[in-house]
């Protein structure tokens, strides 16, 4: 059987269990195409099933973080065939929300329009000095099709998230940072290093409770509190019984313990 072509418009390295994702269509900004929504959803699913990966990195190559969807392959589309970009926009958005790994967004230009619905859809957030970011559907007549609406509002509250919506406004990674979207700005050259450090920090943490706590972050914004806490309840009863925690507690306590006794002399 012949193996599986190489996808054309990302790359996938390896940096011991960090993954790290590379738009590479630079020359378009990275612009989302068909066959590129293809390999990021392949690739996303098949990282996340990928027992060896524990963190996932994504990024752009280029001025492009990405500047949303190829507005040239839209001007070629008949209405069907613009219904069906947008149902694979929607599972393509679903394999990075939902991935079972944490996902980082490092966000090195212009995400816009897509390439903003995608860093909704990532776990932690930095961006370099020169990123900039917005939804600017609307001077197309458009409304966002990935998600922009919904996860603007939830993750930047109504008023900000009706800003951006609609003005189309273009705002840099700066005040993404106020809106509490964006952790860190960096500079440009301390992007990938940053990212890569960040995730190896989360790769050495217990696999289990990582992906609980991911679970848990997005079951409360979809749930009410009571509903929440019951689940987070389950999650610590569940994961105190892993000999990760097990080992981790009483060493802790050991620890604690000596502590105590140097203090008493």
């Amino acid at each position: 059987m012949a193996a599986p072509a190489a996808p054309e418009s990302l790359s996938v390295d390896r940096h011991g269990a960090v993954a790290v994702v590379t738009f590479r269509r630079p020359d378009q900004l990275n612009a989302i195409s068909t066959p590129m929504m293809a390999e990021i959803t392949e690739a996303f699913l098949d990282l996340g099933r990928d027992p060896e990966v524990n963190v996932i990195v994504l990024t752009g190559e280029g001025r492009g973080f990405m500047a949303g969807a190829d507005i040239k392959e839209y001007a070629g589309q008949a209405d069907s065939a613009f219904d069906d970009f947008q149902t694979r926009g929607r599972a393509m958005y679903a394999a990075i929300e939902d991935n079972p790994k944490p996902v980082i967004a490092a966000v090195n230009g212009y995400a816009l329009g897509g390439g903003f619905e995608m860093v909704l859809c990532c776990d932690i957030v930095i961006a370099s000095s020169k990123a900039k970011m917005g939804l600017p559907e609307v001077k197309l007549g458009l409304v966002p099709g990935g998600g922009g609406t919904q996860r603007g509002v939830a993750k930047l509250g109504a008023n900000r998230a009706a800003y951006l919506l609609l003005t189309g406004a273009m705002l840099p990674a700066a005040t993404f940072v106020d809106y509490g979207l964006v952790a860190e700005v960096t500079e440009p050259d301390d992007l990938m290093p940053r990212a890569l450090a960040l995730a190896g920090e989360l790769a050495t943490a217990s696999p289990d409770a990582i992906r609980e706590l991911k679970t848990l972050v997005h079951f409360a914004t979809r749930n009410e509190l009571p509903a929440g806490l019951d689940r987070e309840g389950e999650a610590v009863r569940s994961l105190f019984r892993t000999d990760f925690a097990k080992a981790r507690v009483r060493e802790f306590a050991e620890k604690s313990a000596a502590r105590e006794r140097e203090k008493r002399g």
